[in-house]
């Protein structure tokens, strides 16, 4: 367990069976009575966020969270397919679970999985990944004065805004964490 002045920015506690992170702390001590620990926590299962105020007498509970290093397999229907790169065990999570995160998975990328009691709660993807442009319009020449941007689709259908100067056939880093172009990767 852990006690209120264990309590900083990062640290990941459990109230009422869920798991929360401490986004934001702030200690505060009054004149009178006794010191006070102000926080947001964050829900890492729904994202939600709440302020919680702790007294320095009031115990916090750990959570059963564990990280672990995965690799992504392949897809088996509607199911993404990872292994655990040290004992080979597969874990099997959905679209649903995994969101936008599908069009960014790369056979055999590492990935890294936060678990709670067993269940995966969070997949975190490598911070960029390289993805070729399959369709876009041309941009017009020499209109690089601005900083417009222009739809562009990916191999795997995820749409994302492009510069003017990007072209089909070009290959892109994307930032997974946002889903956003980076830039343009240099032909080999």
């Amino acid at each position: 367990m852990y006690s209120a002045s264990d309590l900083k920015k990062g640290l990941k506690i459990e109230i009422e069976g869920q798991p929360y992170t401490v986004t934001e702390f702030e200690f505060c001590k009054p004149g009178k009575g006794t010191a006070l620990y102000r926080c947001r926590l964050k829900n890492m299962i729904t994202g939600a966020t709440m302020d919680r105020t702790f007294r320095p007498v009031d115990k916090i509970d750990v959570p059963n969270v564990e990280e672990r290093e995965i690799h992504y397999s392949y897809q088996d229907g509607d199911y993404y397919v990872f292994s655990d790169a040290d004992t080979y065990e597969e874990l099997r999570l959905d679209k649903d679970h995994l969101g936008d995160k599908i069009y960014f998975l790369i056979e055999n990328s590492v990935c890294s999985v936060v678990m709670f009691n067993g269940e995966p709660i969070d997949v975190t993807l490598p911070t960029f990944i390289e993805k070729v442009i399959v369709d876009t319009e041309p941009g017009a020449r020499g209109d690089t004065a601005t900083n417009v941007l222009k739809p562009a689709k990916l191999d795997n259908g995820y749409e994302i805004q492009v510069p003017l100067f990007i072209n089909q056939g070009d290959t892109v880093k994307i930032d997974t964490r946002t889903g956003a172009y980076a830039e343009r990767v240099a032909k080999a």
